[in-house]
């Protein structure tokens, strides 16, 4: 054989190797011999495989599958398989489905769900799951994570002190919903916008995400997405109250309209294909042994999935609650309640004893294993060899890719939010900063990325992002850590303050503040922190830029009126662009337009128990109430709150002044119409609309750059109902857009409202009602009315 010849030869098999099927190495089910078995046919409907399936499993192997850690079965040729995988905001640690030991060491790190959710921008959400779904299939390919992974919590930041609000899109659940729909979506591989509107922003579909909506086919799921934590969870441990044993006291009409909206938005338009249930009791009744709870998830919203426990959550119905007398009985309640697995080993150490009790059945279990198995079934599990199916190529090139840093930077910077800017600080021309001094312990820090963080791709710190665009860069802890229990750091932030001609100050929370299991009793900053920022803002040359880190609000009221604190930015918990993101934003290369998800509240609102689940405000007894909706107190700053170099003036284009329900109200509703006179307000009862989807309309919006540079701004639609009405929200957010406008141009959007949907309340019953009469849309300072008549 002649040397070209064998050159080509060696080339050929050299690629032939490496193009070899990146999963076959995998252990996975229904290889040869074993691919004979029923379950193992994929021209078979997903329902007669998993039956087929159960159909041939002992006792002790159905037992074994109740837990998140399965062990394998080789008689049947079916391997182990661990449930629990983490995907927050990238691949994470947390969850122990997942090794960075192995040819991937790292993964993108996003930024934490709160600055993500800042920058109110659906499209870029739907992208963000989709890179981290390519991310987590190609680990699953080179055995280094499962296909279940349990994300996005939609829980609502109900109270600021929670220490996982970090987690959560915010306070409100229009915009959780919102969330939860392009997260689910684009994680398991679903294409599709929800109602409302969506943002024209960002890259365009990935060609390999079918154009599917049969969901039960074989296959037909990239990966599973989770709804967590289900229902009415926002409190880890406060004030004597933990989260395995906190009963959440919820009325109906909070309920319906804010605890529940984000898992029925996530099941019903996001079809996801896991429910996470709490570990805490709602209304008295354990989440995970609450039936008329979790079987609402099947029976009103369609629920097609398999529903998991909280980790632990099943021991806590018997250890921490007390709810029944025995573990068997425990293990018993929650599968007939409709828990399918318990993340943790308690229904498999108990289960076997509770079925000889006569607890539970074997057609209890069978229940369970057949909606875990129709996930993996639907998810290609059993179909083979996956490195045959349409995500079977993706490798380690498809992580950390330079595609995926990019949407991480970009989704930093849409998230980022300039609080205060006082006389145009911002931003600096780098022409004229000869030096800038960062001062602060988490100016150094690589890789801000909150809770759920996995390994990122290549981690910068704040410091170091600066340093690539200021040659002369001071830097000085001032504290030791986040907590700043000493001030002894402080003469030394004093000293680099007073020499150079820039100064930033960087201050906030980390996880040491904030984080699961560890709620704040105090807004304030921690520590010293405020005496450092006051005692370096009191010798610099120019005012001090204020960047806060963290994802719960903190009360800088300090700051604020500090006018030797010319700008304050929150940065969240970045991630790892935060140095790059945040150095744009100083020096006009990117112009900020990410507005607060949440309500920063003053240090007075610590004197409301967090353990008062009422969303609504009561004088009578001085509660203040939650959120944006029905808060009446002082405020930081309010949800909804960024500013923006550029100066941008709103119209509303069109809108209908008058909306007739005449036609609408089914026959067999007269009865119900007009039927809260003695409220002073007329309503019909939402249920009672018929063809509520005819009744949609848009409202258009211009948006106007009056300034010399041109930005993306976030527009958000509020409305409010008319006259007065028990309980009705102060106003709420019925729709929301991103857009871009040159500098001197404009732009326009339209959203899209759903009077039944958007326009309605909840009455103290928990029915959704639609008030009649005039309805008030806002947008920034400019209104419109519109009358809903009969």
């Amino acid at each position: 054989m002649s040397n070209v010849f064998r050159f080509l030869f060696l080339s050929i098999i050299t690629v032939l190797h490496f193009v070899q099927p990146i999963c076959a190495h995998l252990q996975y089910p229904c290889k040869p011999p074993h691919h004979t078995y029923q379950f193992c046919n994929t021209s078979l409907p997903i329902k007669t495989r998993a039956k087929s399936l159960i159909s041939i499993l002992t006792l002790d192997e159905k037992i074994q599958q109740l837990s998140d850690n399965v062990t394998q079965i080789p008689r049947l040729g079916i391997p182990a398989y661990e449930w629990w995988s983490e995907s927050l905001h990238g691949i994470a640690t947390n969850g122990p489905g997942i090794s960075f030991n192995g040819t991937i060491k790292s993964a993108t790190a996003f930024p934490q769900v709160i600055l993500t959710a800042a920058a109110f921008n659906r499209t870029l959400w739907n992208e963000i799951a989709k890179a981290i779904a390519v991310e987590a299939r190609a680990m699953y390919n080179l055995g280094q994570a499962g296909l279940t992974f349990w994300a996005p919590n939609i829980n609502i930041f109900r109270d600021p002190r929670w220490g996982r609000g970090q987690e959560t899109p915010g306070e409100d659940p229009m915009v959780t919903s919102a969330y939860a729909i392009e997260y689910v979506r684009g994680f398991q591989g679903q294409n599709g916008r929800g109602v409302g509107g969506g943002n024209r922003h960002l890259f365009g579909e990935r060609r390999f995400l079918k154009n599917d909506d049969d969901d039960e086919k074989s296959g037909s799921l990239m990966l599973s997405a989770c709804c967590k934590h289900y229902t009415a969870y926002d409190l880890d441990k406060w004030g004597g109250f933990t989260r395995y044993d906190f009963n959440a006291k919820v009325s109906k009409q909070d309920m319906e309209d804010t605890y529940q909206p984000p898992f029925q938005s996530c099941i019903v338009q996001g079809k996801a294909s896991c429910l996470m249930c709490s570990y805490n009791r709602v209304n008295g009744i354990p989440a995970c042994a609450d039936r008329d709870l979790l079987q609402k998830a099947r029976k009103d919203w369609g629920f097609k999935g398999y529903i998991t426990s909280d980790c632990d959550a099943v021991a806590t119905i018997f250890e921490n609650n007390n709810f029944t007398k025995t573990p068997e009985e425990a293990v018993a309640v929650a599968l007939k309640a409709g828990t399918d697995i318990n993340c943790g080993t308690y229904m498999l150490r108990h289960m076997k004893s509770a079925i000889d009790k006569g607890k539970v059945s074997v057609k209890d279990i069978d229940q369970a294993l057949f909606n875990l198995f129709s996930v993996l079934l639907r998810l290609g599990l059993f179909d083979g060899n996956p490195s045959g199916n349409q995500f079977g190529n993706l490798g380690s090139e498809n992580v950390c890719s330079s595609e995926h840093k990019k949407l991480a930077l970009e989704a930093t910077k849409q998230g980022i939010v300039l609080l205060k800017n006082n006389q145009k600080f911002l931003p600096w021309s780098k022409s004229e900063v000869s030096s800038v001094a960062i001062i602060g312990p988490m100016a150094n820090i690589t890789n801000i990325g909150g809770d759920y963080t996995g390994f990122s791709c290549k981690p910068e710190s704040i410091l170091q992002g600066l340093q690539n665009y200021v040659k002369d860069t001071f830097y000085a802890a001032g504290c030791r850590d986040v907590p700043c229990n000493s001030s002894d750091g402080i003469p030394e932030a004093v000293s680099i303050a007073k020499e150079a001609e820039y100064v930033i100050v960087m201050a906030g929370l980390d996880l040491s503040q904030e984080t699961e299991d560890l709620d704040r009793y105090s807004l304030l900053l921690p520590g010293h922190q405020m005496a450092l920022i006051s005692s370096v803002a009191s010798v610099t040359k120019k005012p001090v830029v204020l960047v806060l880190t963290g994802g719960g609000p903190i009360d800088v009221s300090f700051a604020e009126r500090d006018l030797r604190i010319a700008s304050i930015i929150w940065i969240g918990y970045p991630g790892e662009t935060g140095g790059k993101a945040l150095s744009e934003i100083l020096f006009g290369d990117y112009n900020p337009g990410g507005r607060l998800p949440m309500t920063w509240y003053p240090e007075s609102f610590t004197s409301v128990p967090m353990s008062d689940m009422n969303m609504r405000a009561d004088p009578s007894r001085g509660y203040p109430g939650r959120t944006y909706r029905f808060y009446i107190g002082d405020r930081v700053y309010g949800f909804g709150h960024g500013l923006s170099y550029a100066n941008f003036s709103y119209k509303i284009l069109s809108a209908p002044e008058r909306l007739s329900l005449s036609g609408y109200i089914r026959a067999d509703s007269q009865g119900h119409i007009l039927h809260g006179r003695g409220n002073g307000l007329d309503y019909i009862r939402v249920d009672d609309v018929a063809y509520c989807n005819s009744l949609r309309f848009y409202v258009q919006i211009l948006v106007n750059n009056n300034g010399n540079l041109g930005g993306s701004q976030v527009i958000l639609l509020f409305s409010q109902v008319p006259k007065y009405f028990k309980g009705a929200p102060e106003r709420q957010i019925i729709g929301f857009d991103r857009v871009h406008a040159q500098s001197y141009r404009s732009a326009e959007t339209s959203i899209l409202v759903d009077p039944c949907q958007h326009l309605s309340i909840v009455n103290e019953q928990g029915s959704k009602i639609l008030p009649l009469g005039d309805h008030t849309l806002i947008v920034e300072d400019m209104k419109h009315t519109l009358s809903i008549e009969t």
